[in-house]
């Protein structure tokens, strides 16, 4: 499958479930593609004072405490995090800054986080708590802000932002 993927034009992959379940995969196609293609996206909710590993829209427990799976698939050879907080997910309250400060001292590869953003503001402080990308949907599915209006308020801020034909 990721070579069909690679072969049709993606850049990276982004793999869950199948990890948890097999995490040698992740190995697997590190070590044939090169970590710099695969993503391990993580659906992690808050349990107490722990994050657990969730799947099916964060419906179903994976049985992982999330800073250990990420910390063995970054030892497996994963690329890059996609980490979701299942907590805010499509709230638009703000990302789980918390939960980013947790793992960034464990996960030694880019960090994207993902769930929560509603305010321009949010962006900045996912960023500060130590993501290194950002994921955002509903605040441009609904038009609330444009891609562009994200990168100019962090861009004038002194955030290092890519630039786009879109841009």
């Amino acid at each position: 499958d990721v070579d069909r993927l690679l072969r049709a034009g993606a850049d990276k992959v982004s793999i869950n479930t199948a990890a948890i379940n097999r995490p040698e995969l992740i190995s697997e196609i590190a070590n044939k593609f090169g970590s710099q293609v695969l993503v391990l996206s993580v659906d992690a909710r808050r349990t107490g004072s722990r994050y657990e590993v969730t799947t099916h829209g964060g419906r179903q427990s994976a049985g992982l405490d999330a800073l250990e799976w990420i910390k063995k698939s970054c030892d497996l050879g994963v690329g890059e995090i996609l980490l979701n907080s299942m907590d805010s997910d499509g709230t638009r309250s703000g990302y789980d800054v918390e939960m980013i400060s947790d793992v960034r001292p464990i996960c030694p590869v880019p960090l994207i986080a993902s769930g929560g953003a509603g305010k321009l503001e949010d962006f900045a402080t996912a960023l500060d708590a130590g993501s290194d990308a950002l994921l955002a949907a509903s605040v441009f599915h609904f038009g609330t802000y444009r891609i562009s209006d994200v990168k100019k308020y962090l861009r004038e801020r002194g955030y290092k932002v890519r630039e786009s034909a879109l841009s």
